[in-house]
């Protein structure tokens, strides 16, 4: 059976992928490993055999869809968080990494590992490759030549031991804060600003009009007054037909409006403006008629609502984006995206404009534009490949991981360039990131099972370094977690993804979502990842030369 597996990777891939969703839909006290199963049943699968490895060609393909949707995915929201947070945070990371550096420098003093173990135990501790790699390009060019082969291979030995226990470790760590802490991810996603990742629960109120006192006021002067987060749909005045409110409708005792939000938001409107009618607006579809309208047309996404003119044209407003299972309020700054499903309000005779325009066609979103996806790639893989010049005469580069992380990032927030648009659809994007997990789990868990079982069952010095690495990875995360929870006050969503950051590592930030329920870890993940790597690379070198 293993001779059949060695010679259909493919089947070994599929066989992995299988029994780790499996094992990942398992609840323990409320808590699973969701997709990040895949990777120990790929460590199970690599022990029985050196052969069982998959190709180096699934990781890194696994690795660069992945990143590269949460890219996509997370770049209005990684520079939003950039330009309120960012130096807190990075500092954070930067201060972090730097104890874990010390605590690795002070443990391999006191078991009396040599400096290059101990810097390959750094980098598997962290799970970070590209300083891996950096230490073994400083070592050939800087070890005497007799030293070379024997120096290369102990950082190795240090990183292989210490990987696994290097997501595991972290994922206990967050297993035991949200224990600990009782976390309520839905209860502090609400009080994100401008997080729209648990969802509103929306509905249609119509208001009758009876305070006297806000007679001729506009509904720009009472939303900017009040502070309102509602949207006003139609008004009927006594006598009239209806008509879509604009920010210079004057609301007048008598008439009656129709707002949509959450109830707790409505509630106060309607304190202020009157009462309940009797009649529901949203009823009387012959004048005005709604209708949830599918978003396939790239013209219309990667602008905001406001800018798209047919809209002011036909006298017809977007009330609600529903993208995926989340829906929330649209307003002129919303941004569509591909995939999205909007909630139209205009007149009967103009649906079929809507339509048209908006693009309604489940079948136009079936064909990924293979083209935007492919150069976003290319970008990407061309960034990390950029040779960036440290102090010290050291460089380093982003690497498959990092670089399209960045050109992610920095295309998911343009949204479009002319008429490329560089959005993925919603399901589309999950599936990348799915399928590069997966992809990813499985090569990186059957290539380094084999060592990592044999190593500990060997005892010994293996035995030492893999206790010496679950140190550092759990005390790194749990300190992290309690520093950031505690004394800088950051939601758990956020943070859960500024350790899988801290740690660069995608198997940490999958759970963190899976647990979170929310979008939020990407957003904290993209924050701290590229600062994480660069220090990595950093302390990993100074742990080379110093030690």
């Amino acid at each position: 059976m293993i001779d059949f597996l060695v010679e259909t990777p493919i089947l070994l891939l599929v066989l992995v992928s299988a029994l780790g969703y499996l094992l990942g839909q398992i609840k323990v006290k409320g808590s699973s490993l969701g997709v990040a199963a895949v990777l120990f049943v790929g460590l199970a699968f690599g022990a029985l055999d050196p052969r069982l490895g998959l190709p180096e060609f699934t990781t890194l393909l696994g690795l660069i869809l992945f990143v590269y949707a949460v890219g996509l995915s997370s770049g209005p929201g990684f520079f939003a968080a950039l330009r309120r947070k960012g130096v807190r945070d990075n500092t954070f990371v930067v201060g972090m990494l730097a104890a874990a550096a010390l605590l690795t420098a002070g443990l391999g003093l006191v078991v009396g590992l040599p400096n290059t173990v101990t810097s390959g135990l750094f980098t598997g501790s962290l799970t970070n490759t590209p300083a891996l790699a950096a230490l073994l390009e400083r070592i050939e060019a800087k070890a005497p030549p007799e030293l070379v082969e024997t120096m290369l291979s102990e950082p190795v030995v240090g990183y292989s031991i210490t990987y696994p226990v290097g997501i595991a470790g972290v994922i206990l760590a967050i297993v035991i804060a949200q224990k600990v802490w009782k976390i309520d991810y839905a209860e502090e996603t609400d009080g994100v600003a401008g997080a729209k990742t648990t969802g509103e629960d929306l509905e249609s109120v119509s208001i009758l009009v009876t305070n006297q006192d806000i007679a001729g006021a506009t509904v720009r002067d009472l939303m900017q007054r009040h502070d309102w987060d509602v949207i006003f749909g139609r008004i009927r005045v006594t006598g009239a037909g209806q008509e879509l409110v604009e920010a210079d409708t004057v609301v007048r005792p008598g008439s009656v409006v129709s707002v949509v939000g959450t109830r707790e938001n409505i509630a106060p409107v309607v304190e202020l403006l009157g009462e309940p009618a009797r009649e529901r607006l949203e009823k009387r579809r012959h004048e005005y008629d709604f209708r949830r309208i599918f978003v396939s047309n790239p013209d219309v996404t990667g602008r905001p609502i406001r800018d798209l003119r047919f809209l002011q044209q036909v006298g017809a407003i977007v009330t609600r984006v529903r993208r995926g299972d989340v829906e929330w309020l649209a307003t002129g700054d919303t941004v569509l995206e591909l995939g999205d499903r909007v909630r139209v309000v205009a007149r009967p005779s103009d649906m079929p404009l809507m339509n048209e325009r908006f693009g309604d066609s489940y079948k136009a979103l079936s064909e990924v534009n293979l083209f935007t996806l492919s150069v976003g790639i290319m970008a990407g893989m061309l960034i990390g490949l950029i040779p960036i010049p440290l102090p010290g005469g050291l460089e380093f580069k982003l690497g498959l991981a990092g670089g399209p992380l960045i050109a992610g990032l920095i295309l998911g927030n343009a949204g479009r360039t002319g008429p490329l648009v560089w959005y993925l659809p919603y399901n589309a994007n999950l599936l990348l990131r799915q399928l590069g997990l997966v992809l990813f789990f499985a090569g990186v868990g059957t290539k380094s099972g084999y060592a990592f079982f044999n190593t500990l069952m060997a005892g010994g010095t293996g035995l030492v370094i893999f206790g010496v690495g679950a140190v550092i990875t759990c005390v790194t995360a749990l300190t992290a977690l309690w520093i950031g929870y505690r004394m800088l006050k950051i939601p758990m969503g956020v943070l859960v993804g500024m350790l899988a950051g801290i740690h660069t590592q995608p198997a940490v930030l999958s759970y963190a979502v899976q647990q979170s329920g929310s979008d939020l870890p990407n957003l904290g993940y993209a924050t701290t990842f590229p600062m994480a790597t660069i220090a990595k690379i950093l302390f990993a070198q100074l742990l080379l030369l110093l030690l």
